[in-house]
């Protein structure tokens, strides 16, 4: 039996004028903020509430009172975002699963296929709507299977999960998503979650205008 899995957040700290810079407009650089604060607390609270060996905040800049207790912080290292994710693996043996913060409606139930115990050779990847993916699991580290992969296009899940194919993974597939890259994004995912503490940012930050506004 592989050990229980290891659960990676990379993300980057909820500064205005760092984060979340494609929707302003509509919303002001400390709203973009907010609302990205608000998707890293609510994916955080998922992954504190999974059941897994490690929790690991891969983090682009500095923790703030948004973190809460039981997460393992690390600093993100320079490069582009495929190195990046390389790294992010790299800090554990795995089997390790990966996720971002822009996929707040996430919860434990959508987690739990791929962390319920891994055999030999298996991976798992989460498509996302725009064509990337919002997951990544692996049973060991393996620095090729990610660099080289372009990012942040249309083709990018494609490129990825191809590479896991290549190399003779298994591949599990979780849900898709959609990722909070857009205002309308912004919209759609809110509805989905509408419970959680980024709804609740999305409303304090004028979503029905926003949406008005999307919509013309």
């Amino acid at each position: 039996m592989t050990p229980p899995v290891a659960l990676l957040v990379i993300a980057k700290a909820p500064v205005p004028g760092r984060v979340k810079t494609r929707l302003t407009p509509p919303y002001s650089p400390e709203e973009a903020a907010r609302i990205a604060e608000a998707a890293l607390a609510d994916t955080l609270e998922a992954v504190l509430a999974a059941p897994a060996r490690r929790r690991v905040l891969v983090l682009d800049g500095v923790p703030g009172p948004w973190l809460p207790p039981g997460i393992e912080v690390v600093p993100q290292c320079a490069g582009g975002l495929d190195e990046r994710l390389a790294a992010a693996f790299a800090l554990d043996p795995g089997p390790a699963l990966l996720i971002g913060m822009d996929t707040p409606q996430v919860g434990p139930a959508l987690l739990a296929p791929a962390l319920a115990g891994w055999g030999p050779g298996e991976a798992w990847f989460g498509p996302a709507a725009d064509g990337g993916f919002w997951s990544l699991g692996l049973t060991a580290p393996d620095p090729s299977l990610l660099l080289g992969v372009p990012m942040s296009v249309p083709e990018t899940g494609a490129v990825q999960r191809r590479r896991l194919v290549d190399a003779g993974l298994t591949v599990h597939e979780l849900p898709p998503l959609r990722d909070v890259d857009t205002a309308a994004d912004v919209i759609e995912v809110a509805a989905l979650a509408p419970d959680g503490r980024f709804a609740r940012a999305v409303a304090a930050c004028g979503g029905s205008s926003v949406e008005a506004g999307v919509a013309r």
